[in-house]
């Protein structure tokens, strides 16, 4: 990169990014501190579950014994990543209630320029509802963002 180039924004600045999924099991929102206890009672019951999920490498996250001051702490850093475009974490909530039985990863690849790394997970309770949010997440990423290349593991 020369002296004077700036790096790629992760989305045009023009582009007015989507603050809902609305489907008929579950709708998705930006994942905030308002989350904290349902978000970190949601994946420290399914750790297991979500390690064998696609897309989650083995030994990074989850962690098992975070607090929910940790947790809080994450939830604010994806809110600031919101905030500032640089990446969209979505928390997915059952429809017609507040809980939380899932999230969805929207960030750019570290290892490859271009590419938009997606990742989700669901309860281990909730394991049926994997493929569809993949496949509607998927659906959502193609009609309503503006990525060109997106790594999301095949369900």
């Amino acid at each position: 990169m020369g002296t004077n180039e700036q790096p790629q924004a992760f989305v045009p600045d023009e582009f007015d990014v989507p603050r809902e999924l609305v489907t008929p099991r579950f709708r998705l929102e930006p994942l905030g501190p308002q989350h904290n206890a349902d978000d970190h009672e949601a994946w420290t019951s399914s750790i297991e579950h979500i390690r064998t999920t696609p897309g989650f490498p083995v030994g990074r996250w989850p962690v098992p014994g975070m607090t929910l001051e940790e947790n809080l702490a994450d939830l604010r850093r994806h809110a600031q990543d919101f905030a500032q475009r640089s990446g969209f974490t979505y928390t997915v909530l059952e429809t017609g209630s507040s809980r939380v039985i899932g999230c969805v990863y929207i960030y750019p690849s570290r290892q490859q320029p271009g590419v938009t790394d997606v990742r989700s997970w669901v309860r281990a309770d909730r394991v049926d509802l994997d493929p569809v949010l993949h496949e509607a997440v998927s659906a959502w990423l193609a009609s309503d963002w503006p990525f060109t290349t997106v790594a999301y593991a095949p369900r």
